[in-house]
């Protein structure tokens, strides 16, 4: 053995006690050393700045409008002359957004053709996609209660403001209702309604433009105006059936709204 410090010596004689007989590298390393190195500051590398994100393409299921959509709507609504001719242009219309989102079939009318009162509610249900016939679900039958009970039931036309389902019976978005609202004026010119009672908030937005909320409108009589400024009749805003379902202590403000209804539908008619 080479001449070593008794130090050393002393360690190598431990290793070999203790069975160490194999060498991993030629030249020692001070791990201590290298740790400390390791723990070091060092300068920040500065980042590169992340490309700027492209600009989101507007969902065309949900809040997009297609204005393509919307004229070919005015144009095979305006073609129809009768209720029926329009049921049958919506049933072959394909431009909202809801008819490819599993909607059975389209949901247009019930009732009187010739009815003084036009009742206008949000969007079909399930029930009424299986139907084909809107309010039909439990709260069209609360509505037909109610109606009887005011003896509106045989003065009544009665639709939505789009044709159909929303996927999980959700609120129909400002872009499904433009979609079908050509639909809906043609529907209010055929009909000749004296009267608009709109049930629900959506329906009430849609039509009267007014941002208050369904609370603060109901029972007061509004003015709706059609597109072109043709039409205008008065509008009585309503609780949604739907919702007095899950408030019943709501169904008096209901009632009377639809008292303020009857009475104003009973005054005779005004000289033309």
């Amino acid at each position: 053995m080479p001449n070593l410090s008794p130090e050393l010596e002393s360690l190598i004689s431990f290793w070999i006690d203790a069975g160490v007989d194999t060498l991993f590298a030629d030249q020692p390393i001070d791990r201590m050393a290298a740790g400390l190195e390791a723990l070091r500051p060092r300068a920040a590398t500065p980042r590169a700045k992340p490309a700027p994100a492209a600009a989101p393409t507007p969902p065309r299921d949900a809040g997009y409008l297609d204005p393509a959509a919307v004229a070919a709507a005015r144009e095979l609504a305006a073609a129809a002359g009768t209720l029926e001719a329009l049921g049958a242009a919506i049933a072959a219309f394909d431009g909202c957004p809801l008819r490819r989102q599993g909607a059975r079939q389209a949901v247009f009318a019930r009732g009187a053709a010739d009815a003084p009162v036009m009742v206008i509610g949000e969007a079909p249900g399930a029930e009424e996609d299986v139907q084909g016939v809107p309010f039909v679900g439990r709260a069209g039958r609360l509505l037909d209660r109610m109606l009887e009970a005011a003896e509106l039931s045989e003065r009544v036309f009665v639709t939505n403001t789009v044709f159909w389902r929303p996927p999980g019976n959700r609120t129909p978005t400002g872009a499904e209702q433009a979609a079908c609202a050509p639909f809906l004026e043609r529907a209010i010119a055929l009909a000749r309604p004296r009267v608009l009672l709109l049930a629900g908030a959506a329906a009430t937005r849609q039509l009267l433009g007014r941002p208050e909320g369904i609370l603060s409108l109901h029972g007061r009589w509004l003015e709706w105006t059609s597109e072109d400024g043709s039409m205008t009749l008065p509008a009585l805003p309503t609780l949604h059936p739907s919702f007095l379902l899950r408030q019943p202590a709501a169904k008096k403000k209901a009632w009377s709204d639809l008292l303020t209804l009857a009475e104003r539908v009973a005054r005779p008619r005004r000289p033309t």
